[in-house]
């Protein structure tokens, strides 16, 4: 029974957690529990324990009296993201270059292409797998989980910074693109090129995001 009751507590820090970052539940706003509760057929328990850990997590805002609101990504906020990303992302990408094996490095190949990608949604899911798998191959389980941590927040800004263009077009034609320099000098074991590589691929999708923030607005 507590097995059980564990299980739906997670899944449902889990739905909530993908519709903040896939922006079903947008930037700003607002949410309640009993709301929740009904949609996923669950008691206000579980979804009130999801919020509280979303708050900790910086996703959710709680509003005396009121409520819940998804936490609105201001420009500040963003850059301290971002700069926070590439710290950890580059500590992980050389720790992977140093300790990885050669065979470790070959696995990257597999983000050489995507398959049926034809939604936003599907590169997004592929832009976060390939930074996950770099940290995942840096031998560090405390960098790799900071590291996918922070990754995995970034699922709602690419979809913000893209939300007033091409979409698709702009995530075909820069993220497998990047990808491909950046593994290649991985498995190259270029240190220095790697993390220039990687930085660039991370400072265009801040200038994308920031853009977007400022023109529309999307943070009221």
């Amino acid at each position: 029974m507590l097995k059980q009751t564990g299980l739906i507590r997670d899944g449902v820090y889990d739905r909530i957690r993908d519709e903040i970052l896939s922006c079903d539940l947008e930037p700003g706003v607002r949410i309640h529990e009993n709301v929740l509760a009904q949609r996923y057929e669950v008691s206000k328990s579980p979804v009130r324990d999801a919020l509280l850990r979303l708050q900790e997590q910086g996703l959710i805002e709680v509003i005396p009296r009121k409520g819940y609101r998804v936490r609105p990504v201001s420009a500040a906020d963003a850059r301290d993201l971002y700069e926070m990303r590439q710290l950890l992302e580059r500590a992980a990408l050389e720790r992977t270059i140093e300790t990885a094996t050669d065979e470790e490095l070959e696995s990257l190949d597999y983000y050489r292409t995507v398959d049926d990608a034809e939604e936003l949604v599907d590169w997004v899911l592929y832009n976060r797998q390939f930074h996950r798998a770099v940290a995942a191959l840096c031998g560090n389980a405390r960098l790799t989980k900071q590291a996918q941590d922070v990754i995995d927040l970034f699922d709602r800004l690419t979809f913000m910074s893209v939300a007033t263009t091409g979409a698709v077009e702009v995530a075909e034609d820069n993220f497998l693109d990047e990808h491909c320099e950046i593994i290649d000098a991985i498995q190259a074991r270029d240190k220095r090129l790697a993390v220039r590589l990687m930085n660039k691929h991370i400072n265009s999708s801040r200038k994308r995001l920031l853009s977007a923030l400022d023109n529309p607005p999307i943070v009221p």
